[in-house]
């Protein structure tokens, strides 16, 4: 579904779907970007971050961005974007006022977060995942109450600031650093190895230079990495390949043996040993389930 919706407080919610390739370069309020099939290939700066339908990202105020759809499927993409006023109200009534959403006695560095969040590459799940669903479920059918909408939108902000406390205060404690602000910019670089391994999945990835483009020596990587998201880089990557797979093989017509080689994997047998312990089915019977 296709449109442009442009509410009376100024928030704006996009939605549409891509078949080819595109190019777009803007400024952006902040806003949070979904797809809902395919997947994006965002650049800010050098940095190139790809999303999927298991995870989103986030573009603070004045953030210069291009964004391309690449992929084997059309790309559904949903996004958000919020007006200064609603955010501030937003921030206002709970971050300031209720410190048990972003816990800010407990990080008093969270105070750098006040008016921008890590752009970053985060996990599209839980009370998020229903909101923006049942949000996009009624649009699509031509919901018009902006009460209504707005209470998603206000929903969605609590819910990313959920997300957002798991994938950056609670992760940043894992590491085994005295130093709160070492402890975040370790996570920034962290971050920094997880956007390449969300992006460059499908490549053959050297630890060396997965180490070299997080600005950490491979060492650190391995040890901090772990720590962070309770699993080693290689670990991480082929979860993101199964999880690649699966979207091919519920969305797609594409031989398994052909999406073996579109995820990275070099061997046929061995996917389908690790889809089988991941899932507990095969990737056949998974195919056929849909």
């Amino acid at each position: 579904m296709e449109y442009l919706k442009t509410l009376r407080n100024n928030n704006v919610i996009y939605s549409g779907t891509r078949n080819t390739k595109y190019n777009q370069q803007t400024i952006s309020d902040f806003s949070i970007r979904f797809v809902f099939s395919g997947n994006e290939k965002y650049s800010i700066g050098k940095r190139q971050l790809s999303i999927h339908s298991d995870s989103f990202l986030i573009l603070n105020k004045g953030t210069q961005y291009s964004s391309v759809a690449e992929s084997a499927i059309p790309v559904q993409s949903f996004g958000i974007s919020f007006d200064d006023k609603f955010l501030q109200d937003f921030k206002n009534s709970w971050q300031l006022k209720d410190d048990t959403l972003l816990n800010i006695n407990k990080y008093p560095y969270s105070g750098r977060y006040e008016n921008e969040f890590d752009e970053t590459i985060y996990p599209f799940k839980g009370d998020l995942f229903f909101n923006i669903n049942h949000l996009k479920y009624h649009l699509d059918r031509g919901l018009q109450d902006e009460l209504l909408i707005n209470e998603y939108l206000h929903h969605c902000l609590i819910n990313y600031f959920k997300i957002f406390n798991e994938e950056i205060f609670q992760k940043a404690q894992r590491l085994n650093f005295l130093n709160r602000s070492t402890k975040i910019e370790i996570l920034r670089r962290l971050n920094l190895a997880k956007e390449y391994l969300y992006t460059n999945y499908n490549n053959n990835i050297h630890l060396e230079e997965l180490a070299e483009y997080a600005c950490l020596s491979v060492t650190h990587l391995l040890r901090t990495f772990k720590q962070a998201f309770h699993a080693t880089p290689h670990q991480f990557l082929v979860q993101i390949r199964l999880q690649r797979a699966m979207d091919l093989l519920k969305n797609t017509d594409y031989p398994v043996n052909e999406i073996v080689n579109m995820i990275g994997f070099d061997c046929p047998s061995s996917f389908i040993r690790l889809f089988r312990d991941r899932f507990k089915t095969t990737p056949l019977k998974y195919r056929q389930s849909f």
